[in-house]
């Protein structure tokens, strides 16, 4: 090799004198690389412009190296530097905001219950909050690319077509008459709409024919804030149960109506039962769920209704319970995104063979978006977040409230009740029948939930469901509806006669 200009050899001398002891040696001519005993043999069999062009390879990797630890002597120094400077005791930024930062930093302690007792709450916090962050990220790039795969359906916009009523606080509450008319019905029957259905929904499927034939009237409604159904101001399970009562009287129910309740919509169905239970004839349930954090359930009943839930659904559960405010961005991702959904997607499910067999049935399909589409109309999250913080928060009442008990007092002084004879006994609590059907195999609303209900309310009646899932019985099965009706109202019957007296109620 010839010889190497001046210039060329300052720039390698000054080069090398940034770096550290890499191996590469100078000699004032050429620069040789001193490599291992099993490297020499592939050196020596290279030619030379090889041999130049690792040399200078390896002179780039070594001042990289070198400029990667200043950058990192530099970064300490500008810490220390902030440290000594804006972060003393005296500095003017602590004293600003130590008093704040302080506040916040006692209401959020409730947290650091949830970290291992060997972890420190200010060095774990800030790496679990960056994780979320990524994590919610990584779920938007995902959802992103999954939506430009599949195609989704657009959500469509519906003209108004409900009947309503106004209610006594100004409202206007959305309801649909389904079944024979109100002169000839043997019994009426109030259905308020589960999580994500509407008014539209009843009992999915059920036939004209089969209403006919034992004479019941069916009234669905959109709840406040749903469908066309005013939202409440300040609603609560009190106010869900006046509701059910004003829609009963404005209807031209006049003695006790029937409820039924699927899944979640038991909640209103349970504060029915609680705040006017002398107009409810009985109550049809079906896989209801309950409190998951209700004080009178024992250890063992909880763990084995959240052990069949996702983790994304108990995620959802504990943000409605601490952080509601949180769901507005996970509802404005999916149920008012604009796109339709998968229902087990949408809302968390695990679901046995039978339901995901049902759901992917054109019929089911077309049945749930067109109850999406209803629900969402308003395009506000509050009814939804609404509904979640109730399913979580104090009902104003327990179930044990429900059970029926005998109740005796007698009036006077206490140690003189002797002299004014017998007590005076009634039985408090809610006397009609209660029905409750449990698929056995429902990963949605466990059978756990249904055992803890029979605990509670001994006197309901309980019908255990084998191999059945969430949907697969109530939904969209014929054989399956005159079951019910059966169980609920005796033989079938037909309708009333214009003149005939019979009430609307159960007999």
């Amino acid at each position: 090799m010839g010889e190497v200009s001046e210039p060329s050899r300052l720039w390698r001398e000054e080069l090398a004198s940034l770096v550290e002891d890499t191996g590469i040696r100078f000699n004032g001519q050429v620069i040789g690389i001193s490599t291992p005993a099993f490297e020499t043999k592939k050196f020596e069999s290279e030619s030379p412009g090889n041999e130049s062009s690792e040399s200078l390879k390896d002179q780039i990797k070594g001042f990289a190296k070198a400029w990667g630890e200043m950058v990192v002597g530099f970064g300490r120094g500008c810490k220390d530097v902030v440290q000594q400077t804006l972060l003393t005791e005296d500095s003017y930024i602590v004293k600003k905001t130590r008093g704040p930062l302080s506040e916040v930093s006692e209401r959020l302690r409730f947290f650091n219950q949830y970290l291992p007792e060997d972890r420190d709450p200010l060095l774990a916090w800030p790496v679990i909050f960056f994780v979320f962050i990524l994590a919610l990220s990584v779920l938007g790039v995902n959802n992103k690319y999954d939506s430009s795969v599949t195609m989704a359906k657009k959500v469509r916009l519906h003209p108004p077509s409900a009947a309503r009523i106004l209610l006594p606080d100004g409202r206007y509450l959305a309801y649909h008459d389904f079944g024979v008319p109100a002169d000839r019905a043997r019994f009426s029957l109030i259905i308020p709409h589960g999580f994500l259905f509407s008014r539209l929904a009843g009992i999915p499927g059920i036939k004209m024919s089969l209403l006919e034939e034992f004479g019941v009237r069916l009234l669905t409604y959109d709840r406040p804030g749903f469908g066309e159904s005013d939202p409440h101001p300040d609603r609560n399970l009190n106010s869900s149960a006046v509701d059910m009562l004003n829609l009963a009287d404005a209807v031209g129910i006049k003695d006790q109506f029937w409820i039924l309740a699927y899944s979640d919509a038991a909640i209103h169905a349970w504060a029915a039962l609680n705040y006017i239970p002398k107009r409810i004839a009985g109550a049809a349930m079906f896989a209801p769920l309950v409190n998951p954090y209700d004080s009178s359930m024992t250890k063992e009943e909880m763990s084995r209704t959240w052990e069949k839930w996702t983790q994304r659904r108990r995620f959802m559960f504990y943000l409605a319970r601490r952080f509601p405010k949180l769901l507005n961005y996970f509802y404005r991702r999916t149920y008012l995104s604009g796109k339709h959904g998968q229902i087990d997607k949408w809302l968390s499910l695990s679901l046995e063979k039978g339901d995901k067999i049902l759901i992917q049935k054109p019929t089911f399909e077309e049945l749930w978006q067109r109850n999406v589409e209803e629900l969402i109309r308003q395009g506000s999250t509050k009814p939804f977040v609404e509904e979640a913080v109730l399913q979580v928060s104090y009902w104003g009442f327990s179930l044990v409230d429900l059970q029926v008990q005998k109740k005796c007092s007698r009036k006077g002084i206490p140690w003189l009740k002797f002299i004014y004879g017998q007590e005076k006994c009634e039985l408090t609590g809610f006397l009609g029948p209660i029905h409750i059907w449990q698929g056995m195999d429902d990963l949605v609303v466990p059978p756990s939930v249904t055992d803890y209900v029979a605990r509670i309310l001994p006197n309901a009646t309980i019908h255990k469901l084998p191999d059945e899932g969430h949907f697969s019985y109530l939904f969209l099965c014929d054989d399956c509806h005159r079951q019910i009706f059966s169980t609920l109202f005796g033989s079938p019957q037909d309708p009333l006669g214009v003149t005939d007296e019979t009430p609307s109620g159960y007999d």
